[in-house]
């Protein structure tokens, strides 16, 4: 089906292929092709997780479809914190050679599959969501990374796909205390221990919700600091101001600089007849036209690989 830019009234479905990936691979065993042990586990368990995602998505009734990766491990947020994420390890092995039939499989759904070098997932996804809304279209994210949330509000709205369940602004405040529009402010002060970004000593995410309601915003909060009556708290606060600020100032910025990238590279496109790049401004994303029977995703499965028949076969293979 061909592709079309977003408009008022349309229904962009941005799905975080990269969390999905991590989640089929330690979902299930191990499983492999017999013909020559390649692992394909979480390639079977991605495609059922994306099928069951089109095969319910008369819930939202999409007119746009796609699904971002990560490109790579390396991001411009080293250049912001060079320990970002420094506590991660090394993809499994066995996880490593399935990133690119991955990428097939998705399209074989007649899906986007987009990245970009130098950012991550949710970065595209933010800014994704930012041009989709300003046209006026209405943007559901597939995801749960707390990166995200600060994203919601407007015309813009999370699913949860382990819990199945939709997330608004009422949701985020449920969920921490503070409603989107405070999220920056609140990992400035919690810190995010998942990928190596700190905090202000002795605040976490409970007491940094604390904080914001009684005092509005970071800023606020740090400019009377001297007033918490907490000694160690205030001591805290007033010590790790510059690093507080310094975390804030880089979540903001980050999402400002892919923006700026996302416009440049679509000024450059905008003359290219690629589907995949036509949201607002050139870039974009395909109407997805699922398959109709689940026999044709075993079929297809990684038919742009140029092995659909050996892979097709991997459905069946043996667990490892």
């Amino acid at each position: 089906m061909p592709s079309r830019p977003v408009a008022k009234g349309d229904h962009v479905v941005l799905v975080d292929g990269s969390s999905y990936i991590f989640r089929a691979f330690h979902a299930l065993p191990p499983l492999t092709r017999p013909s020559d042990g390649l692992p394909v586990g979480a390639v079977s368990g991605f495609c059922n997780m994306l099928w069951k995602l089109l095969r319910d998505a008369g819930w939202v009734d999409p007119t746009h479809l796609a699904v971002i990766f990560d490109k790579s491990e390396v991001t411009f947020r080293k250049d912001f914190y060079a320990e970002y994420k420094s506590n991660r390890s090394d993809p499994p092995e066995d996880l490593v050679p399935q990133f690119p039939l991955i990428r097939h499989a998705t399209r074989a759904f007649s899906i986007a599959a987009l990245e970009q070098g130098g950012y991550e997932a949710d970065d595209l996804i933010a800014t994704y969501a930012r041009l989709a809304s300003e046209a006026g279209a209405e943007v559901t994210i597939v995801g749960s990374d707390k990166d995200l949330f600060q994203l919601v509000g407007g015309l813009v709205t999370m699913l949860d796909p382990v819990k199945d369940k939709r997330i608004g602004p009422d949701e985020v405040f449920e969920k921490f205390g503070v409603g989107p529009e405070k999220m920056i402010d609140l990992q400035a002060l919690a810190g995010d221990s998942v990928d190596n970004v700190p905090g202000v000593p002795g605040i976490g995410a409970k007491t940094a919700a604390q904080l914001l309601e009684e005092y509005g915003d970071l800023e606020t909060l740090l400019e009377r600091a001297a007033e918490i009556k907490q000694p160690k708290r205030r001591e805290n606060l007033i010590a790790n101001a510059d690093l507080a600020r310094g975390v804030e100032a880089a979540r903001h910025a980050r999402a400002k600089r892919a923006a700026r990238r996302a416009a440049r590279r679509s000024r450059r496109r905008r003359a290219e007849p690629v589907a995949a790049h036509r949201l607002p401004q050139g870039h974009g994303v395909f109407d997805a036209d699922p398959p109709r029977r689940r026999g044709d995703r075993g079929r297809d499965l990684v038919g742009d690989a140029g092995r659909r028949d050996d892979v097709g076969q991997a459905a069946g293979g043996r667990r490892a």
